[in-house]
């Protein structure tokens, strides 16, 4: 990978910043906007405003230095200034020219935060849009952090690349053009040669530079993940006494940060070193010229100061020029990680012309279904069943049978890579995910909950729900009495994750998330497992009166959670081992009593 990187900086770096430039410019001269490009063009204006009277400033520099030196001077600028009036009048140029810098960043302010948020939420809503599969294979800390480096380098880009690298162009062709008319061309000759010297050095020198950033960039995003990683699982640290052992994998993470911190930093010494160097040749070399002709008689003692004053004005933004475009170039291959998230295709998406599902009784059926994670490792293996509107169905059967599979293809978490799944007879592959998903409620094995308050985790189950409706979901799931005897109420804050709660206490809220949502189908998909027994029946009941009306699919552990549904199929390696209700399948004593008296033997013992 890192050869390849290399490779790419070398070969290819030019077109992929180019590239990612152009990612970058509509959202700087928007068509759906024109007041953005009001404010471009006009922060523009103060630029090259600024620059015109930065450029003039050292003229009036040298006229009071001729004047008080004795040396002859323009006679109409004396008469109307002198010395003391010529001073103050260089001071307000360069405050002016200041001034308008600072009016040009202003103006540009509410442009640079606009792309900012745009881009950023087209990342963020992308990176919902991604499938499961790509977010269990990546992770979450380095996700985030591709994107806050990547969204931290647009805003970057913006800003330098309209008002330094342009402005500093415009600069050094305004002042080489003052140098070759107001004294001589050799002047222009060396102050070109030293400025291509400086830019030829500094981007060769950056090149080699991207490389090692990069691999500072990943060394920081693993140390990040296994940071991240490590606090999310936080029990099971404790659990297994693995403190010392994740503080040394950690510390591992960041000794490979650290080393290469310091190769980019002693490279950065290296291109700092050869910057002055050749900036310091050039001013000593221009500023020798210039007093050989004082010396002469050919220039005045304000030629020289002005020279000086020009030199220095050059060397400022070349020195300036060296940090932008490292700082451009690193901002680049932040983005271009960004982008290629960006760019990372939708396993699942809405097919053209996608209409919204019409939910009449909500009844699933599943035809010839076959799915894999892996080509190679087949889960599903033509499953074909019918749940009718407003019945229930159970999946049982043991660990790898296939039965969450089937939950998360109902979902469009994933395709089915062979047969169809249909809710009133419509594939769900030609309705949209959004009308899908808000036709399904569903209550998963291990509920997460997001790091706020009660309140808002169930609320989450439809946005705008009033107070009374979350009060009632509560109430159906049995959990209004333990929040009203919390100290806050509603109001009390779960934790990340929602560690403050037990186990039993998350799932209730989730099943009153899902109870508020009031889908036409409901997936539970191991609902109860986190219950105490006497909880778990109050729960089921609760479940029960919710699935009223609803079309019910259950994947369940213990079987007497579902004795009551309608049927109950048994999967088993991805095939249909039997089905039937509850007491056929007992009287069968097939596959599901020898499971049932496995059960039972295990609660009697």
């Amino acid at each position: 990978m890192r050869r390849r990187h290399a490779t790419l900086t070398t070969t290819e770096a030019p077109k992929n910043a180019m590239r990612t430039v152009r990612r970058v410019m509509p959202y700087l001269w928007p068509d759906e906007a024109p007041w953005v490009k009001q404010r471009v063009v006009l922060a523009m204006a103060m630029l090259v405003i600024a620059k015109l009277i930065i450029v003039a400033t050292p003229f009036f520099y040298k006229s009071a230095v001729d004047h008080l030196s004795g040396e002859s001077a323009d006679a109409g600028m004396l008469l109307g200034f002198g010395a003391v009036g010529l001073t103050v009048a260089y001071g307000m140029a360069r405050l002016m020219g200041n001034g308008f810098q600072q009016l040009r960043d202003a103006i540009f302010a509410r442009v640079g935060q606009r792309a900012l948020r745009m881009l950023a939420l087209e990342t963020f809503t992308h990176i919902h849009r991604l499938s499961m599969r790509y977010h269990i294979s990546r992770k979450t800390g380095g996700l985030s952090r591709i994107m806050e480096r990547g969204v931290k380098g647009v805003e970057f880009l913006l800003r330098f690349l309209l008002f330094s690298i342009g402005p500093l162009i415009l600069e050094l062709v305004m002042v080489a053009a003052v140098l070759a008319v107001v004294f001589d061309i050799w002047y222009l000759v060396v102050v070109v040669g030293v400025i291509a010297a400086y830019v030829a050095f500094t981007f060769k020198v950056t090149e080699w530079r991207v490389a090692l950033r990069k691999e500072m960039n990943d060394q920081d995003t693993d140390a990040n993940q296994k940071a991240i990683d490590s606090l999310l699982n936080f029990e099971t640290v404790k659990y297994f006494g693995a403190e010392a052992r994740e503080a040394a994998r950690y510390d591992r993470a960041m000794e490979r940060y650290a080393e290469a911190a310091v190769r980019t930093s002693l490279s950065l010494a290296f291109l700092n070193f050869g910057q002055a160097l050749l900036i310091t040749a050039g001013l000593v070399t221009v500023m020798v010229m210039a007093a050989m002709g004082v010396q002469a008689g050919t220039l005045t003692v304000g030629d020289f100061v002005m020279v000086n004053a020009y030199m220095i004005q050059i060397t400022m933004p070349l020195n300036f020029l060296g940090t932008v475009y490292r700082e451009i170039r690193q901002a680049l291959v932040d983005m271009g990680d960004m982008f290629l998230l960006l760019d990372q295709p939708s396993e699942v998406t809405d097919r053209d012309g996608a209409g919204a599902l019409k939910v009449g009784g909500a009844a699933v059926s599943l035809e010839d279904v076959r799915f894999a994670y892996d080509p190679e490792r087949p889960i599903l293996k033509g499953v074909s069943l019918t749940v009718p509107a407003g019945k229930t169905l159970a999946l049982v059967g043991p660990s790898g049978g296939g039965k969450s599979t089937i939950g998360r293809l109902l979902f469009r978490f994933y395709d089915v890579t062979g047969g169809a799944i249909r809710i009133d007879g419509q594939d769900i592959r030609d309705v949209t995910q959004d009308s899908l998903h808000a036709a399904i409620g569903v209550v998963p094995q291990d509920t997460v909950l997001f790091n706020d308050t009660i309140r808002y985790n169930i609320a989450y189950g439809r946005d705008g729900a009033t107070q009374d409706e979350i009060v009632a979901a509560a109430r159906d799931a049995q959990i209004h009495d333990f929040v009203m005897s919390l100290p806050e109420g509603y109001d009390t804050q779960v934790g990340e994750r929602g560690l403050k709660l037990s186990g039993g206490e998350k799932q209730r809220v989730g099943i009153a998330r899902t109870l508020l949502k009031d889908p036409a189908i409901l997936l539970l998909d191991e609902a109860t497992s986190a219950l105490d027994t006497q909880t778990e029946t109050e729960i089921q009941s609760a479940l029960a009166r919710a699935g009223q009306g609803r079309t019910v699919i259950t994947i369940a552990h213990r079987l007497s959670t579902i004795a009551e549904a309608d049927e109950i199929v048994v999967l088993e390696a991805g095939e249909i081992a039997e089905q039937g209700t509850h007491a056929e399948l007992l009287a069968r004593q097939g596959r599901y009593w020898q499971l049932w008296q496995r059960q039972a033997n295990e609660e009697a013992a």
